[in-house]
C-alpha cells in the first residue's frame, strides 16, 4: 500500500432551492475509491450573506448533525450510521426534506 499516494478530494456546491440562495456545500475524501471523510452543509442567503446553517460531518470521529446559530452555537447530535456511503445520501436527503424547517429555525435568532 503507498502511503503517500494522495487522497481524492471532490468540493462542490448544489443549489437546492429555484431561486439559487439555498445550497448544499458538499466535501468527499477518498482513498483506493472508498470514502473516508464527508461534510455536507446547508446554506442559506439571507440578507445577502451566505450562513451556514445546518452541517453533517465526521470530524469529532463519528458522523453526527451539527445545528448552528447566527450567534455562532451549535448543538451537536450523534447519527448512528458507520458507512460513509449511507451517511452522506442520509444527509443529503435530510437537508433536501427539510431545509425550510432548519432556515425558519435559523432566522428566529436573527436580532433586527
Amino acid at each position: 500500500m503507498d502511503f503517500n499516494k494522495p487522497m481524492g478530494k471532490k468540493e462542490f456546491t448544489k443549489e437546492i432551492s429555484p431561486e439559487g440562495d439555498e445550497r448544499l456545500r458538499i466535501k468527499i475524501i477518498s482513498q483506493k475509491r472508498l470514502i473516508t471523510d464527508i461534510m455536507v452543509q446547508y446554506e442559506s442567503k439571507i440578507l445577502d450573506k451566505w450562513h451556514p446553517i445546518v452541517r453533517y460531518d465526521c470530524s469529532h470521529g463519528f458522523f453526527h448533525r451539527d445545528i448552528l446559530t447566527p450567534k455562532g452555537e451549535k448543538s451537536k447530535q450523534a447519527i448512528p450510521i458507520l458507512n460513509l456511503k449511507d451517511a452522506l445520501t442520509y444527509a443529503e436527503q435530510d437537508i433536501k426534506d427539510r431545509w425550510e424547517w432548519y432556515k425558519e429555525r435559523y432566522k428566529k435568532g436573527i436580532k433586527k
